[in-house]
């Protein structure tokens, strides 16, 4: 199996199809992110209006790109599909999501913190 990057850690012989898709998609949404920062960075040096427009639109397809690949992961790995839906379209502090989402992945704790094994009691 031949990989669409040569930035594979180990070798594509020990690897399933799903991880070097995964993989692929990894590191495209990389080039694409590179990209929108190339372009920012050309659009703001040129003293060419038109080239600057023509640059700003480029890197607006590239977010685009980045962005399509981002759901096919999101779609093709929970890790992320999670990730994803704590984070994105939110409100408020960042990190207040964090702990919220960690607050809630504790397991199965109860909301006074207890593993419910005392629900498990036969009642008398």
């Amino acid at each position: 199996m031949a990989a669409s990057s040569g930035s594979l850690h180990e070798s594509p012989d020990v690897l399933d199809a799903e991880t070097v898709d995964r993989h692929r998609a990894i590191v495209s949404i990389m080039e694409e992110m590179e990209a929108v920062d190339w372009y920012d960075q050309r659009a703001e040096a040129t003293h060419d209006p038109e080239l600057a427009a023509v640059l700003r639109h480029n890197r607006d397809e590239e977010k685009e790109h980045a962005a399509m690949t981002l759901e096919w992961l999101r779609r093709h790995d929970d890790g992320w599909d999670h990730e994803l839906r704590t984070y994105l379209f939110t409100e408020g502090p960042i990190l207040d999501l964090e702990h919220a989402d960690h607050d809630e992945g504790v397991g199965d704790r109860g909301a006074d913190g207890s593993l419910g094994i005392g629900s498990l009691k036969e009642t008398s």
